[in-house]
């Protein structure tokens, strides 16, 4: 079994949809993570016990998502010398916007690297962009990635000039 380099924490089992995105990023990629869930507020020891096990063991970047207070990312942040990702989530009276503040707003010296509300999928391709900084294979898989993000744009863009607007739109809606 290879030592896995990216750590992902939920602070509840009901992130798991959501942060099914950047797992499947780095299956994609193939980066060996582990996924487990701890909570900032609700078992504060098993997180940063998580944590410090993390930073011996050798992860180079750990994920936090959490909602509403979302406290998981800072309070990891606070522990871990490496890089820290938040994933601010959905949930709450404000549909996750307090999640986005309270992640993004970390104080000086305590930097997370936040993405979007609920956008796993970013969190785990700036994990294997980091990871990639010291992995040349990693890095040419990148860049293969996002060339053929490139081409589906273009193949989208060539499919709309044939069809024209109207016809694109309808089939478009069609196979929502």
């Amino acid at each position: 079994m290879k030592k896995f380099v990216v750590a992902v924490l939920l602070g509840s089992d009901s992130d798991l949809p959501v942060m099914a995105k950047a797992i499947g990023i780095f299956e994609e990629f193939s980066v060996p993570y582990e996924i487990t869930i701890a909570s900032a507020h609700r078992s504060p020891a098993r997180t940063i016990s998580l944590v410090e096990a993390y930073q011996k063991d050798g992860v180079k970047v750990i994920i936090a998502a959490a909602g509403m207070a979302a406290h998981l990312a800072g309070v990891v942040a606070a522990h871990f010398p490496l890089p820290v990702i938040g994933v601010p989530l959905e949930s709450g009276a404000l549909n996750g916007v307090d999640a986005l503040y309270a992640t993004v707003q970390m104080p000086p010296g305590i930097p997370v690297a936040t993405v979007g509300i609920d956008n796993a999928q970013n969190a785990g391709l700036l994990a294997v962009q980091i990871l990639a900084t010291s992995d040349a294979t990693l890095e040419e898989r990148l860049i293969a990635y996002k060339q053929s993000l490139a081409k589906k744009v273009t193949k989208k863009a060539e499919n709309l000039e044939q069809k024209g607007f109207k016809q694109y739109i309808d089939d478009y809606l069609k196979n929502r």
